[in-house]
C-alpha cells in the first residue's frame, strides 16, 4: 500500500474530525502553552503580537495563541490538509486559517513576531526550504520555535503500537505510524535547523499519551490520522482482537491508558 500520505501527514475530513475529538486531548493539547512559551507567545508578552503556526491541523496551538494575543493580536494557521482546516475554521472562525505548504509559504517576509511548527517538520518534503521559509516570514526580534517527538522506543505504548499494526495489517501500516518519529533525537533536530537558524537550543520535555480505553486509543490512532482510509472494518476489528493483550500493560485498574510521550523543541532567534 502506497505510504506516501501518511509521510505527508495527510488525512481525511473524517479523520480529522476524530483528530480534534480524541487526539487533541490525548495527546496534542497538552503541548500547545509550552510551544508558545517557548516563542516568547506567553501570558504578559502575548497581547498584541502576531503569531503563525505552521501545519496547523485542527488548530490546538492557533487556539490558545488567539487567546494569548488578545482582539489587539493576529493569527494565523497554515496547513495543506483540507479536512483538518475545515475542522479548524469551525472550531475557531476568528482566526486566519490558510491552505498551504511550509515551504512555500503566502506571506510577506518579517510578517510575524512568532513561528511556531508543532509536530510536523517529520511530514514535510523539504524541511531545509521549510525552515528558510519560516526565517523569511519572522520578524527580527521574533522567535521560531519547532517541535518534534522523541524516539519511538521513549513512547513505549508506540513501539509497541507499532509492532502490532506490522503484525496485523503489514508493514506499510507499521512505517505510517513511525513517520511521527522521523526526527527523534535532540541531535537530529539541531543538524536540520542549525544550518537554516542561528543559536539554536534543542531541549527534551516529557508529556503522557492518555486514553479513556485501549478501545478508545486504538480508535484515536486508526480513525483518527493517516491511516483511516487504508484500514477495513474487518481488519480493524482484528486490529482491535489481537490488541487487547499487548496493548494492555499501559491500563490501570480502570482500564484507562497512559504511557510517556515525550519530546523536543528546538527555539531561535529570528534571523
Amino acid at each position: 500500500m502506497d505510504t506516501s500520505s501518511a509521510r505527508r501527514g495527510q488525512v481525511s475530513r473524517d479523520a480529522a474530525e476524530v483528530y480534534e475529538k480524541f487526539f487533541v486531548p490525548a495527546l496534542f493539547g497538552q503541548w500547545a502553552g509550552h510551544t508558545l512559551d517557548a516563542a516568547g507567545i506567553t501570558e504578559t508578552s502575548g497581547p498584541g503580537r502576531r503569531v503563525l503556526d505552521v501545519g496547523c491541523g485542527t488548530g490546538v496551538v492557533a487556539r490558545e495563541a488567539a487567546r494569548r494575543v488578545g482582539p489587539t493580536g493576529r493569527v494565523r494557521g497554515l496547513d495543506p490538509n483540507a479536512g483538518m482546516l475545515a475542522v479548524a475554521r469551525r472550531a475557531a472562525p476568528d482566526v486566519g486559517w490558510h491552505a498551504g505548504a511550509a515551504e512555500e509559504m503566502p506571506f510577506d517576509d518579517a510578517s510575524f513576531d512568532a513561528v511556531v511548527c508543532q509536530f510536523v517538520l517529520m511530514f514535510v518534503a523539504d524541511r531545509a526550504r521549510a525552515l528558510a521559509e519560516m526565517a523569511r516570514v519572522c520578524a527580527p526580534g521574533g522567535r521560531i520555535t519547532v517541535g518534534t517527538w522523541c524516539a519511538v522506543e521513549e513512547s513505549p505504548g508506540y513501539a509497541v503500537m507499532v509492532d502490532l499494526l506490522g503484525q496485523v495489517l503489514g508493514r506499510w501500516a507499521a512505517e505510517a505510524m513511525l513517520a511521527p518519529f522521523a526526527i527523534g533525537s535532540a541531535e537530529q533536530l539541531h543538524a536540520l535547523v542549525a544550518p537554516v537558524l542561528s543559536d539554536v537550543e534543542v531541549s527534551r520535555h516529557e508529556g503522557w499519551a492518555r486514553f479513556e480505553s485501549v478501545e478508545a486509543w486504538l480508535h484515536t490512532d486508526v480513525r483518527g490520522w493517516t491511516l483511516a482510509d487504508g484500514v477495513s472494518d474487518d481488519d480493524y476489528a482484528a486490529l482491535l482482537s489481537a490488541a487487547r493483550r499487548p496493548l494492555a500493560r499501559f491500563t490501570d485498574g480502570s482500564g484507562r491508558v497512559r504511557f510517556p510521550a515525550p519530546a523536543l523543541f528546538a527555539t531561535a532567534p529570528a534571523p
